[in-house]
């Protein structure tokens, strides 16, 4: 049995039941009996507690994710670390896998499906990467699907962590690899752009049903994110849009240069998309393509399965045989049989050649001449009329503005370097105020002297609420309430209060009527009631471990040590004793130590009793008051053991043979004289 099932953490989470296992965590389901609620604990693996050093990141990165509210992210309610145990306490999710739920569907998703769910994708990873946040394991198996089709992206801190001390790709990180970056699987440098590398082979397996890479062990499959190119998705399925395919195929770029600088940049394409799926972009596929020599990438498409037909393996071995648009196409002639016709006269016999006439000399000067003379022409022209015409246009580059403040750089001439900021929408953003957060032309592009304005889009600070009224209500009802305007329930502190009811708020900041921003937590707190009173600790002894543990629990007691010990005279499993002592005074909380009986100790069991041996005992009986001949029976426990018969006028006594054993120890004999009952006669069978 799991050893945390039934456990209280922290006295406040009980453990449930365990509800998934991972590479480094375990998931437990639990009921927070402080806030009366469900929540989903995730305890980090005892092979990785060991760790220090892991251990400090994990819960530092915890921490950082606990401070991210969006509806896309699953919440992080609680971090604790102590010195047993890591876990970090979440809401708890009723839905599914991004990864089961394409299984159930046949791993192909309609492609307007898979617009909404990358759509919500992308936000998450917006206001974390806004927050400095890198999830770092962007995968279908990470990504909760709800009944009422929206998601949220788990794991944030876990992934970053991971990353630090434990890259080697083992067959565990097979479900990884599949969707890692080119960066990240070479170990080098990631910024947020990864996570949208990610993201873009989620689209990609939603919109095609197959993964960009396959291979039989995780070395592979990296190796040939870094070196290979996946097939574009139009080339499995002609009815994707090519809008689509397009957005795929950027956030997917080899080179995190050609990629989107950022996920709201990459959501804005899918928001245009999303309004008109047949708008074109001025980027295509090929553009994401890596640059330079492709001899020096590994151009082998690996073999997929897709709805159980083998995909053909598409191999590029020259540059030559790389298909358009992706490489120019161009024609070898190994020999001179392959030369076209037109481009090559062959001579097989002597008299095929033509014949010589006269020295060849003037014809070579004269040509010489005319040679010359198109020589200097086209010297001249080209100075004087073609060199303006032909020259390549000036450019210039669209500085970046997103991040900046429009008022402080709108007449920065250094910086906008002969553009004019053109000012337009301002829309609420979790920017602050008067923040740029986009703009058109996009940073890093060349323009033509004909494109001298910039128009960006400004941030009206996050969209506000007023704040409502929370009095008179319990935690539950208010956590309600506020997720019902947007805004969320903080982690509550609790204090003793004569005139609030247990459970039920306080007091709770911001206060009524004030405006705040959309997702804000609030801070509450919640009256325990009145001080605690004392009453008297309950009796325990004699009973069995579970119902002791149950009383403790009832009267809202602390469970503390339960140590086996040897006793005699209690039975095993059964409780010797207690402290508090019963009847003392205690208070709720207080914590109870018990005492558990493990039964007699072996080491003080008696000796075994030897085995009893047949004797025989001479009893002498007395015939005083008998006269004539008398008979003498002797019973013991009702058989009779021993008889003799005299004659009682010549004999005052008569002595009887008694059969026995040892180990009868003393025993009683009735002794009976011509039947009559005569008394007894005690008789040691040991001596």
């Amino acid at each position: 049995m799991d050893p945390y099932i039934g456990k209280l953490l922290d006295n406040r989470y009980e453990i449930l039941e365990l509800v998934g296992t991972g590479g480094m965590a375990k998931v437990y389901k639990a009921r927070d009996h402080r806030l009366n609620r469900l929540v989903a604990i995730k305890i980090l693996r005892e092979e990785l507690a060991q760790d220090a050093e892991f251990r400090r990141r994990f819960h530092d990165e915890s921490q950082a994710v606990a401070m991210l509210s969006h509806p896309n992210i699953v919440a992080v309610y609680d971090v604790s670390r102590s010195s047993e145990l890591e876990y970090i306490v979440m809401e708890l999710i009723d839905g599914i896998t991004l990864k089961q739920y394409m299984q159930r569907k046949g791993n192909k998703l309609n492609w307007r499906e898979a617009l909404h769910f990358i759509t919500q994708i992308t936000k998450a990873l917006g206001h974390a990467h806004s927050r400095g946040i890198i999830h770092r394991d962007i995968k279908p198996h990470n990504i909760m699907v709800l009944r009422d089709g929206s998601v949220k992206v788990a794991d944030f801190g876990i992934a970053r962590v991971a990353s630090g001390g434990h890259s080697t790709l083992t067959q565990e990180a097979l479900g990884s690899v599949h969707y890692i970056s080119p960066e990240q699987a070479r170990g080098s440098h990631i910024d947020s752009r990864s996570d949208l590398y990610s993201t873009g082979v989620v689209l990609y397996e939603m919109i095609t049903g197959r993964l960009p890479f396959e291979g039989d062990t995780p070395v592979s499959v990296a190796i040939q994110h870094i070196n290979s190119i996946p097939l574009s998705p139009r080339e499995l399925d002609s009815t994707i849009p090519e809008a689509l395919e397009a957005i795929t195929m950027k956030a997917m770029a080899p080179n995190p240069d050609n990629r989107y600088l950022s996920a709201n940049e990459m959501l804005a394409d899918l928001e245009e998309f999303r309004k008109n799926p047949s708008i074109n972009f001025d980027y295509s596929a090929s553009e994401f393509e890596p640059e330079g020599d492709q001899e020096e990438y590994t151009q082998v498409r690996p073999v997929h399965q897709t709805s159980g037909r083998s995909v053909p393996e598409r191999r590029y071995e020259d540059e030559e045989d790389y298909p358009s648009p992706h490489r120019r196409e161009r024609r070898r002639y190994e020999d001179e049989g392959d030369y076209p016709p037109q481009r090559r006269r062959r001579y097989e016999d002597d008299e095929d050649y033509p014949r010589r006439r006269g020295p060849i000399w003037p014809v070579l000067l004269a040509v010489a001449a005319v040679l010359l003379f198109v020589g200097l022409t086209f010297s001249f022209l080209w100075k004087t009329i073609f060199a303006g015409m032909l020259a390549p246009p000036e450019t210039h580059t669209v500085p970046d503005l997103v991040g900046q403040v429009y008022e402080e750089i709108k007449d920065d001439t250094e910086l906008l370097a002969g553009f004019t900021l053109i000012e337009g929408d301002t829309v609420a953003d979790d920017a602050d105020p008067g923040t740029i957060i986009d703009q058109e032309p996009k940073e890093g592009k060349e323009v033509g002297e004909n494109v001298t304005e910039i128009k960006v889009t400004i941030s009206g600070g996050p969209e506000t609420v007023k704040m409502i009224r929370l009095d008179d209500m319990d935690y539950q009802a208010a956590s309600t309430a506020l997720r019902n305007i947007g805004l969320k329930a903080g982690v509550p502190s609790y204090t003793n209060s004569e005139t609030v009811e247990q459970g039920f708020i306080i007091s709770y900041t911001p206060l009524e009527g004030v405006d705040v921003p959309l997702g804000t937590e609030v801070e509450i707190v919640v009256s325990k009631g009145p001080a605690d009173q004392p009453f008297d600790m309950p009796n325990l002894e004699g009973k069995t471990e579970t119902e002791a543990r149950n009383a403790i629990k009832m009267h809202n007691l602390t469970v503390g040590q339960f140590l086996p010990q040897h006793d005699e005279n209690v039975e095993e499993g059964k409780v010797v004793s207690q402290y508090p002592i019963a009847g003392a005074q205690v208070t709720e909380g207080t914590e109870v130590n018990v005492i558990i009986s493990k039964g007699p100790d072996p080491a003080n069991k008696p000796p075994e009793p030897p085995e009893p041996q047949e004797v025989t005992k001479i009893v002498t009986v007395s015939l005083e008051g008998f006269e004539g001949s008398v008979a003498v029976r002797l019973l013991m426990d009702g058989v009779e053991v021993g008889s003799a018969v005299a004659d009682a006028t010549m004999d005052t006594s008569v002595e009887v043979q008694v059969r026995g054993t040892t180990g009868l120890g003393i025993r009683e004999l009735a002794v009976y004289i011509n039947g009559v009952a005569s008394g007894t006669i005690p008789i040691n069978f040991d001596e």
